[in-house]
């Protein structure tokens, strides 16, 4: 292992690097400051996982603990070595602890002088709540994304974070992170289709894996297929309704919505998708009797609001679609504004009294 260069050496470079990146990025999140946004730089780490015939992966890794970083398990997959890197100092991986499933392993990295972060919870977010992605997206240098959260999906009792804080593979394994600083995600996979497919496996996660007793092996190469990277019939539901919807198959959608709604009466997302299957395939009095039942389920799940705003405009039903717009605003501005936006730029349609 090389030399590091001493802690005080060390701190002046890597405030130096990341505070040049900030120049940049400062106004990607305006609840971080400046200050804050470079702490929590130091603890986000660039992982380079050497294979066979020297074939290197690139990623990201947060420092969680004494000597320990989280980083994707599909990052480390093909290794049989493995740094950890930050402003020109290098310090080599001793073993991994892996949770496949889940695509999260956690290094053990001895003499790593890093401070961890502190451990939020993706339970604690909302819709539309803003976000700050820091990671090595395209290249040596740290990169910090902002964005916020476009929906949270239930998953084996917790909730997975899907984002607008876009990343590119260098990123896997970064940490996306609240307002106060607190690590609420790994960011682990995107999905084509525009710039709010961005997802982020929970914190509540992690917790699990460092409450349990971690078993830290040599690295290796090693098999197992986080739940993403599945066959689609094998995915999680919500997985297999986005590739549906961007295809635009709304019928399988339909069907595959109401298979998840009897499965699981107490979430919000499968009555969203059943109406907007509904919806475009012209069923717009089924497509708000759906939207109501998932509000009714969650008061505050603001992609039903969004749908029934856009419907009623479409339909000529402006008192309603004003309600519905007021009521989005209150529960994610965001969302509200680019549905305004839309709304105006889309002529809506002559009041007609078959209209619901």
């Amino acid at each position: 292992m090389a030399r590091a260069p001493s802690p005080r050496h060390r701190s002046l470079m890597g405030s130096a690097l990341l505070a040049a990146c900030l120049l940049s990025t400062s106004s990607a999140h305006a609840e971080l400051d400046r200050r804050s946004l470079i702490l929590l730089g130091r603890s986000v780490l660039r992982v380079e996982a050497e294979g066979e015939g020297g074939r290197l992966q690139l990623g990201s890794g947060v420092v969680i603990g004494k000597e320990r970083v989280v980083t994707n398990c599909h990052v480390t997959r093909n290794a049989s070595s493995i740094s950890v890197v930050q402003a020109g100092s290098r310090w080599t991986v001793q073993a991994q602890s892996m949770d496949a499933e889940r695509d999260l392993c956690i290094l053990q990295v001895p003499g790593l002088p890093s401070t961890p972060v502190a451990l939020g919870r993706a339970a604690s977010l909302r819709e539309g709540q803003e976000l700050a992605a820091l990671g090595y997206t395209g290249g040596p240098a740290l990169q910090i994304s902002g964005g916020s959260v476009v929906a949270l999906h239930h998953l084996n009792g917790q909730l997975l974070i899907q984002c607008s804080n876009g990343f590119t593979s260098g990123a896997s394994g970064g940490g996306l992170f609240d307002r106060d600083g607190r690590l609420v995600g790994i960011l682990t996979f995107r999905l084509p289709g525009g710039r709010t497919h961005y997802y982020a496996v929970p914190a509540e996660w992690l917790l699990d894996t460092l409450e349990q007793r971690l078993r830290f092996a040599e690295v290796r190469p090693h098999g197992g297929l986080g739940f993403w990277e599945r066959p689609m019939a094998a995915q999680p539901l919500f997985l297999q309704a986005a590739s549906l919807e961007r295809a635009g198959q709304w019928q399988a959608l339909l069907q595959l919505a109401e298979r998840w709604m009897r499965e699981d009466a107490a979430d919000p997302e499968p009555l969203y998708l059943r109406a907007l299957a509904q919806e475009r395939l012209g069923r717009d009095a089924a497509a708000v009797q759906s939207w109501r039942r998932s509000l009714d389920v969650d008061p505050g799940y603001s992609r039903s609001w969004a749908g029934l705003a856009q419907l009623y405009h479409r339909t000529g039903q402006a008192a309603q679609a004003q309600q519905a717009i007021e009521t989005l605003t209150a529960l994610n501005p965001g969302l509200a504004l680019e549905v305004s936006d839309r709304l105006r730029a889309d002529p809506a349609e002559p009041q007609d009294s078959s209209h619901p």
